[in-house]
């Protein structure tokens, strides 16, 4: 047996063994590549108002209570989402999870969203994320509908198996010789020829061309399946195993709560965060827990946020990091997930991950039909 009989054997049965995930989760990706564009279409008078001229924002804190009392007390607020641009609704969510729970139903007991106008309180609409296509489908993807803890190993240990799968197809790929037909075979698809032979082309053509992007939409998810493949990231993108000067900060317990403390750590934050595009608020939970807000810098991505942490009763500010103060390892890290969906390169990435997600979903399809053309007699032989 050649090396090269060795590794297609080993690429064929790692194919049939992760084919159907592989499957699931690149059309799973491919669908969600444009779902911030499909979702701002379809709620636009949810997320988009028109603002008054010479308006000034409500306080939070009033903003918070209205959209608290269409969630109920029963959901209280986590996270608030403003935004810089004045054409946008104020986003205040409530999600609760059950990380214990088998499948994604019961692992998400509710998340919703009610959007507020922040100029006149006014509740411009409610989504429940739980029950949307895309949070559905991007669940899906995550861990196939089950609990985290259930389903994201058999996701992670696929795309492990993906990875794998690419490198061992390149091998295959390959020309024995560089010669004129030889390329010709190896960079086109004969569409005129047969099935099978056509079959052939759209496994081996389109895998090529789409490797790389591929390699990088596995690697990045990786990062969040392994908890080594996470630390090794760190360590290459930091050329070093240290990690960060984490300041542990709480709120002081006995101090008396201040209604305004949100408003004074808000107003705080949007007047030094200058180059944030949005910010997020998350709202503490416990009685030591902290306000942190995160000032993005671009619409969309998450990439380059700073961060400032407050004293949830007196709204005073007890740190701050700016993004210039992030080691290597944590600007790579922040980025993995605009890199994942392609949100990095705007809406060209998008239009690049959304094409390598389709090809890396038919290679499953397009491998199984060879499969099963190869236990019949045929008189193609792959070159």
């Amino acid at each position: 047996m050649t090396v090269k009989t060795f590794i297609g054997k080993v690429h064929l049965w790692l194919g049939l063994v992760s084919g159907l995930i592989v499957f699931i989760v690149a059309i799973t990706g491919c669908l969600f590549s444009f779902q911030k564009e499909i979702s701002d279409a379809i709620y636009h008078k949810t997320i988009f108002i028109t603002p008054p001229k010479h308006a000034q924002t409500l306080p939070l804190s009033v903003l918070q209570q209205n959209a608290q009392v269409v969630l109920t007390a029963q959901r209280p607020i986590n996270y608030i989402t403003a935004h810089k641009d004045e054409s946008k609704a104020w986003e205040f969510m409530a999600y609760k999870t059950n990380e214990k729970a088998i499948t994604y139903w019961g692992a998400v007991e509710y998340y919703t969203s009610v959007f507020i106008n922040p100029y006149t309180g006014d509740v411009t609409g409610v989504r429940n994320y739980k029950n949307d296509f895309f949070y559905i489908i991007k669940y899906l993807h995550w861990s196939l509908l089950l609990g985290t803890q259930y389903g994201q190993p058999i996701v992670g240990w696929s795309t492990l198996i993906f990875v794998v799968l690419l490198i061992s197809g390149l091998v295959l790929w390959w020309p024995k010789k560089w010669n004129r037909a030889e390329k010709q075979k190896a960079f086109t698809i004969k569409w005129k020829a047969k099935f099978k032979r056509l079959n052939y082309d759209l496994h081996n053509v389109p895998g090529f061309y789409s490797l790389l992007i591929a390699l990088i939409l596995a690697l990045t998810g990786l990062v969040w399946s392994f908890k080594w493949f996470y630390g090794l990231t760190y360590v290459v993108a930091n050329g070093s195993a240290k990690l960060p000067d984490f300041k542990n900060v709480q709120s002081d317990t006995t101090a008396r709560y201040s209604a305004s403390a949100n408003d004074i750590a808000f107003s705080f934050a949007k007047n030094n965060m200058t180059d944030a595009k949005r910010i997020g608020i998350s709202v503490p939970e416990t009685k030591s827990d902290v306000i942190s807000i995160y000032g993005y810098p671009y619409n969309e991505v998450y990439y380059g946020f700073e961060q400032m942490q407050f004293d949830r009763y007196s709204g005073k500010l007890l740190n701050a990091r700016k993004h210039k103060e992030k080691n290597g390892g944590e600007k790579f890290l922040e980025m993995n997930y605009d890199i994942h969906v392609g949100a990095i390169g705007g809406i060209t990435g998008k239009i690049i991950a959304f094409i390598a997600s389709l090809i890396a979903a038919s290679l499953p399809v397009t491998g199984f039909i060879i499969w099963l053309g190869k236990k019949r007699k045929t008189s193609f032989k792959p070159r």
